[in-house]
């Protein structure tokens, strides 16, 4: 289960200046797996303390010496510990917040030792602190799901994957990027990597069963999983309300969301938080419209406007009762749900082309002109451009919203994400007798989402 943060993890252990490590993510992505694995592939010791599971352990971390602990841990765990080629994992951190502000100590007295610290929880910890965190003393690390090209590289298509990452403008202008039976194949994969979705257990069951079925039951689990841990960081008369939120979400993918549509019965404000909840957890995230004048974002951003995508398309088919043997069967990814799968997926994808220590974020532009709405579905920054993503499950669309906004800002080049071949034309199209589209469009299919930036920045 071969993953790209692999490549950054091994980087980060050989920094000649390196800091002790936060990595985040919501729970079951893999954290844990990838700091073993990392321990494993470098023949390191790895010193593994669980906050939650060995509640003695926080009285090791009472002063404020790293030497002290290391010599208590070699008493408590009946080990000798070298920090020049040990890894100490500090896990389920949420349990004891406190140790955070103690890693300065490690960065500046023991740098030799690796440390990595992460949680299930981990991100409640680090928005509710009252302690100091040790600001310029700590790395952070992002982990999302598994990203299509992780998928292709885990099934034992890594050819595909490497042709992918050698495809250039030239060859799409001409028309000769990807033959016919090769994009064939490369759209089923992606079907099954959407219906799959990206989460290590349920990727990991697949590999080995090939069984629908047995994805279902995983998935299903997982969400159970979600529901269990509410009552972990919200108050017990709050939970019903974060169950009503998250099993409400994957039908409203691909609209701006109303709390009313939500439920008409809980008042807005109280929805407001559980939403948040949710999005702290990262089961789920926000995309946030933006008037797109410029960058960053998030400077022209609305936060009281939004859409929301799940953590995980796969996630998304199980929550919807989606009967995967049937849904492979279809000619487009749109599934059951009118083309929000698409929009789901590819904001999933978005997320992992961010830089790995910036917290991914998603917009999108929309205009509410009575009459003369216009929304287009992804905003990103490719290099200093700004980007107009638009998402279409099948090979047609309306492409008016689009046209629109690029007219509207002189923007000089947009995407077209959908289930055909790649191309690159030039559009001149005439919004009124004033206004004028004038733009390259660049066209790929779905399963190309990650190579958006490369291409275009």
């Amino acid at each position: 289960m071969k993953r790209n943060a692999e490549i950054y993890l091994k980087n980060w252990l050989y920094k000649s200046h390196r800091k002790p490590l936060v990595l985040r993510g919501a729970r079951q992505v893999g954290k844990t797996w990838s700091v073993r694995h990392l321990a494993k592939s470098e023949n390191m010791k790895l010193i593994e303390l669980n906050f939650e599971k060995d509640l003695i352990i926080k009285e090791i971390f009472t002063s404020n010496n790293p030497h002290e602990y290391i010599s208590l841990l070699e008493m408590h765990l009946s080990c000798t510990i070298n920090i020049e080629n040990s890894l100490l994992f500090l896990d389920e951190v949420q349990a004891f917040p406190q140790i955070l502000a103690k890693l300065r100590w490690f960065y500046e007295e023991m740098p030799e030792l690796a440390l990595i610290a992460t949680g299930s929880l981990l991100d409640f910890t680090l928005e509710d602190h009252t302690f100091s965190m040790p600001v310029g003393r700590i790395s952070y690390y992002y982990l999302e799901p598994f990203s299509f090209n992780e998928f292709l590289s885990v099934t034992g298509n890594e050819i595909l994957r490497d042709f992918l990452d050698t495809i250039n403008l030239t060859q799409i202008s001409q028309g000769e990027a990807i033959k016919p039976l090769i994009h064939k194949k490369l759209l089923s994969l992606f079907k099954i990597y959407t219906i799959v979705g990206g989460m290590p257990e349920a990727l990991s069951t697949w590999i080995d069963t090939h069984s629908f079925t047995e994805i279902s039951i995983i998935q299903q689990d997982l969400l159970a999983t979600y529901r269990d841990d509410f009552s972990k960081y919200s108050a017990r008369s709050q939970k019903e309300t974060l169950d009503i939120v998250m099993r409400s979400l994957p039908r409203m993918i691909g609209h701006k969301i109303k709390y009313s549509n939500i439920s008409k019965e809980i008042r807005g404000d109280v929805i407001k938080r559980a939403l948040n909840l949710l999005c702290t957890a990262k089961i789920c995230h926000k995309i946030h419209t933006t008037s797109a004048d410029g960058l960053p974002l998030d400077a022209s951003s609305n936060p009281n406007k939004f859409k929301m995508i799940f953590l995980d398309s796969g996630l998304v088919s199980a929550a919807l009762g989606l009967q995967l043997n049937l849904e492979m069967q279809k000619t487009n990814i749109e599934l059951s749900n009118k083309g929000a799968i698409a929009e789901q997926v590819v904001g999933q994808l978005l997320r992992t082309t961010e830089p790995y220590y910036i917290e991914p974020s998603l917009h999108y532009w929309a205009r509410e002109k009575k009459g003369s709405e216009a929304e287009v579905d992804y905003l990103v920054q490719s290099g200093s451009t700004l980007l107009p993503i638009e998402v279409k499950a099948g090979s047609t669309g309306s492409m008016k919203s689009l046209h629109l906004l690029m007219a509207q800002k002189g923007l000089k080049i947009a995407v077209r994400l959908n289930s055909d071949l790649p191309s690159l034309v030039d559009v001149n199209f005439k919004i009124n007798p004033n206004d004028r589209a004038e733009y390259s469009l660049l066209s790929l299919p779905i399963y190309m989402t990650e190579q958006v930036k490369r291409l275009t920045g």
